[in-house]
């Protein structure tokens, strides 16, 4: 299976040579993509492209099983429109999501639909722990894929927290177990269990690609994306790209240091991460008599946790609100997009929170922003790894990434 799949990423990176003709076949499949359907005339008129050459593009496209012919629309002059859409088998991205209570696989297939997912919980990351949950889960996640179909896995992504090992008082975890993380090479380690390419991303920002590319209803070009983890994190999308920083690291809002007063009353710091997230929750609510580790059970229902939940909730704004103003006075964003492994209704009540707040502070000088749900739910980080092998190979911005 692995030197066939080599053989079709050596294909797909050696058309890419001939630069142009590659730039405007992902120029038209992301805009496929964003538009879910589009006749050949729409997609010439809105990439500029000539009538003939969207005809050469989509017919190659077409020949390598990346687009599929919808029903013609009927009901104009002159001939019917036929819409082309992505090939939801034309290709498939193999994702592994690092969590700090979690471990998941997930096979997503060019359209995002999620084929298969594996998931293991722990108290904190191990090296070991990884390692053996790979072994026993990359064969079982692409059983149901026929041999044709595992030829088209493009590669394995990975979403990892960034420098995993520098909070293990916060994580609760043994500080020599998540050093081990230091020196551990992701791309050799998977590589000795499944021969393919692999791509390492902060989590926060693949969560962040996963709304980009499946989600993002209102059509922002450029929105913080926040997504409420174990560490709260985010990401950041520029003129409707992905911005990963030249370290990977862009949208990394948890380090970002919010001014307290400490018991003395002076003036100090402490990171969003110690305010906004999971973790502080867990402690709350052990504190108030609540069974905390409930919270890692499911992420779509907690059950009722009464006010230690509100008091968590107000608490969360608070950090949100002060990191959005930030964000808006540097980068002028149209949207705040809020996500997390949280349920829905908790969701909202920290929108609408996040949201008031913002309305009572100063905003003079600032451009109105909207503060919005993410589309996409706990399973973002998951989703979005596995969509990194299909970034890198079908959209517009690959240039951006991994660099």
């Amino acid at each position: 299976m692995t030197d066939k799949i080599k053989s079709q990423q050596s294909s797909r990176n050696s058309r890419g040579q001939s630069g142009l003709r590659m730039q405007n076949e992902r120029k038209i499949m992301s805009l496929i993509r964003q538009h879910n359907a589009l006749p050949k005339a729409e997609i010439a008129n809105r990439t500029g492209l000539s009538a003939q050459a969207v005809t050469v593009i989509i017919k190659r496209l077409e020949e390598e099983e990346l687009l599929v012919r919808k029903t013609p629309q009927r009901g104009r002059v002159g001939q019917p429109l036929v819409p082309f859409s992505l090939n939801s088998e034309g290709a498939f991205g193999i994702g592994l999501k690092v969590g700090r209570r979690s471990f998941d696989l997930t096979l997503i297939d060019l359209n995002g639909n999620v084929r298969a997912t594996l998931h293991e919980n722990f108290q904190y990351p191990s090296v070991t722990k990884l390692l053996s949950f790979l072994e026993k889960g990359i064969e079982a996640l692409t059983l149901g894929l026929s041999d044709k179909l595992r030829e088209r896995i493009m590669g394995v992504g990975v979403a990892t927290p960034y420098e995993i090992w520098s909070w293990a008082e916060e994580a609760g975890a043994p500080s020599n177990i998540l050093d081990e993380w230091r020196d551990f090479d992701f791309t050799k380690g998977i590589k000795s269990i499944i021969n393919l390419p692999v791509y390492v991303c902060n989590d926060d920002t693949a969560a962040c690609s996963a709304e980009l590319s499946f989600g993002n209803p209102g059509h922002f070009n450029d929105f913080m994306y926040v997504f409420i983890g174990t560490f709260i994190g985010g990401g950041v999308v520029i003129n409707g790209s992905l911005l990963t920083g030249t370290r990977g690291n862009a949208g990394a809002i948890g380090s970002l240091p919010q001014p307290i007063l400490n018991k003395q009353g002076q003036l100090s710091s402490q990171q969003l991460i110690m305010q906004s997230s999971l973790y502080i929750l867990e402690k709350m609510l052990a504190d108030a008599g609540y069974d905390g580790k409930a919270l890692w059970q499911s992420s779509e229902y907690w059950g009722e946790l009464g006010p230690t939940l509100d008091d968590w909730i107000d608490k969360v704004a608070d950090g949100l609100a002060y990191a959005a103003l930030c964000s808006m006075a540097i980068f002028d964003f149209e949207a705040i997009v809020i996500d997390g492994a949280i349920p829905v209704s908790v969701r909202e009540k920290i929108i609408r929170a996040t949201a008031e707040k913002i309305s009572l502070a100063d905003t003079r000088g600032l451009s109105p922003c909207q503060i919005v749900n993410g589309t996409i739910g706990g399973k973002a980080q998951s989703i979005g790894c596995a969509n990194l092998p299909l970034l890198v190979n079908f959209s517009q911005d690959s240039q951006n990434l991994f660099n």
